[in-house]
């Protein structure tokens, strides 16, 4: 059930990995594959980092959308689908990270105020 649970991120992180094999950025890329492995860790600080690391994750799409809007925009090509998509895959990014909200990860990642 926890790797339900933890499927958002997961999806996320499979998002941004493709993301940056686009843009031939082979560390990022790795890191992106690697990274989720943290969560099989049961340590406090690791649903806070994931938290944040998909946060700026959905700030990479909300910059990137913004640079191919201007780009599209300029050669005056249509642009609100991809507006669209590219700001659905951001939001989808960072609401991944509510996740750890729920109770069942909180226990999992020892929680204090779950106790």
């Amino acid at each position: 059930m926890t790797f339900v649970r933890l499927l958002p991120v997961l999806i996320s992180f499979l998002l941004l990995a493709a993301h940056f094999s686009r843009a031939d950025n082979t560390p990022m890329v790795a890191a992106s594959l690697i990274f989720p492995l943290i969560l099989l860790v049961r340590k406090p600080w690791v649903a806070p980092t994931v938290q944040v690391v998909l946060v700026l994750g959905g700030l990479i799409w909300v910059r990137r959308a913004a640079a191919l809007v201007g780009q599209r925009q300029a050669a005056g090509e249509s642009w609100t689908r991809l507006a669209v998509i590219l700001a659905v895959v951001a939001a989808f990014t960072m609401a991944s990270a509510l996740v750890f909200r729920s109770t069942a990860l909180r226990k999992r990642y020892d929680d204090p105020a779950v106790r």
